[in-house]
């Protein structure tokens, strides 16, 4: 049973948030593009590393101002709505769509494919729909739920992350001392090359985004939630570096990969042989585990947001479970949208999640200026670096990003965009009418006096 008012159940401290973006990020997914942006970047993968983590670090600071302003669920959706008109929200809340509905397939794929190579009886389709209803049933059950999951689910790549570390120093000790900043900008190094390997690489750092979803169910969202979007985007980015590092210390040479798309298994063998290719599956599927389940929670909040403003169908996505206090139904269909994962190519997956990563990314960077220097009118020096500099530079950095986007993504993420364009163009009579945009003024003010009510009442503009 469900309905379409009352409020979701805050439940979420610091803690709960960062576990909720590492699971989201993976911390092992590093190791997913590991072989194609070490020969892109010509052996020099952590370096690239170290620029995505200064362009994000900009925009998770955006991220964090939005959240005080507007501590509610729909992350650049809701941001770029208030702060640019409902239209152009929608238009953001339609791209972020394809960063948050395709992350979760990628999830699926890569858990059948590993599956499939470790019992190659049970084909990959068994291990994507037993993957899909599991995640699904999680996440309906509630938020407290997919966060005790993400425990067990990351802590499993904690014990991974430090075996590999270990049996790598073994390693190098038996085998002569490499140069330790060679792998970040040492011979052959291009700022060219760094840059292409840096725009794939934002999408590692996805997770601080979907913490920003978390807003209503957190626990003074307006301190917790921005603390926990800066933690995850510093220390994921720097642990993507140390293991990018470790790894190119270990397999020096990218011409020597059997194959690129899996080389991480090369380094794994050499540094600890069989045990830790095995032990390195094991892991780095039960890290795609975590990030399917925090990446479907942030996807059903996303839709749950448009639906309860009207702008989706109301009766289906801006609904609560009763008991569970979970969009359930939104739940719902995106686990059966996720059914996609038996079909799609990884390859058309990840060019639309980067176009609609990059779209939140840019519009969110550039909704801080818009409300707190144009809308509530802020001066003075310090309101113009807070307010201005810094989220000009990470919308600057995240344009330097656009530019090294494939022409399969730009196709695929117009194509997407121009659909919803149709679609916002229908249900505002070409673009005659406001989509309907839900009144938060309420909830804000029970908030700020710490009374969280049953039940809240929808206002449509």
């Amino acid at each position: 049973m469900s309905h379409p008012t009352g409020r979701f159940q805050r439940v979420l401290g610091t803690p709960e948030l960062i576990l909720f973006g590492l699971a989201y990020m993976v911390p092992l997914t590093v190791f997913t593009t590991y072989g194609v942006v070490t020969d892109l970047t010509g052996g020099h993968l952590p370096g690239a590393y170290v620029l995505t983590l200064a362009a994000m670090l900009f925009t998770a600071y955006s991220y964090g101002r939005m959240v005080i302003a507007h501590p509610y669920a729909g992350s650049a959706y809701t941001y770029t709505q208030k702060a640019f008109g409902a239209h152009v929200g929608f238009l953001a809340g339609w791209s972020l769509l394809l960063d948050y509905v395709f992350l979760p397939m990628i999830n699926y794929l890569v858990i059948g494919i590993f599956l499939e190579a470790q019992w190659p009886a049970v084909p990959a389709w068994v291990w994507i729909l037993v993957s899909i209803a599991i995640v699904t049933g999680l996440n309906v059950l509630g938020i407290k739920m997919v966060s005790r999951m993400n425990l067990v689910l990351v802590g499993a790549q904690v014990v991974f992350i430090v075996v590999f570390v270990g049996t790598s120093v073994v390693h190098l000790a038996g085998s002569g001392t490499p140069s330790l900043v060679a792998p970040f900008f040492g011979s052959g190094a291009q700022f060219s090359t760094l840059a292409s390997g840096a725009a794939i690489l934002c999408l590692s750092f996805l997770g601080f985004d979907a913490i920003s979803t978390l807003s209503e169910e957190a626990r003074d969202a307006r301190r917790t939630i921005p603390r926990a979007i800066w933690q995850v985007t510093l220390y994921g980015g720097l642990l993507f570096i140390a293991l990018a590092w470790v790894g190119h210390l270990v397999f020096p040479d990218p011409s020597g990969f059997t194959d690129v798309d899996a080389a991480a298994t090369d380094v794994m063998r050499v540094a600890g042989g069989a045990f830790l290719v095995s032990f390195f599956t094991a892991a780095y599927v039960a890290g795609c585990f975590a990030s399917a389940m925090a990446s479907q929670a942030s996807v059903a909040r996303i839709l749950f947001a448009m639906g309860r403003d009207g702008v989706l169908p109301r009766a289906v996505f801006g609904r609560l479970h009763a008991r569970y206090r979970t969009p359930a139904l939104a739940i719902l269909v995106v686990g059966a949208t996720s059914l996609t994962a038996l079909v799609i190519s990884l390859s058309l997956a990840a060019a639309m999640i980067s176009f609609g990563a990059l779209v939140a990314f840019s519009m969110v960077n550039l909704s801080v200026v818009k409300h707190y220097l144009v809308d509530e009118g802020r001066r003075g020096g310090a309101a113009l670096l807070r307010y201005g500099v810094v989220p000009v530079i990470g919308f600057a950095l995240t344009a330097w990003l656009w530019t090294s986007l494939s022409a399969t993504t730009f196709k695929v993420g117009l194509t997407w965009f121009a659909v919803g364009l149709v679609y916002l163009a229908v249900i505002t009579r070409g673009f005659k009418q406001r989509p309907p945009v839900l009144d938060l003024s309420e909830d804000a003010a029970d908030d700020a006096e710490g009374d969280v009510p049953e039940q809240s009442t929808t206002h449509t503009a």
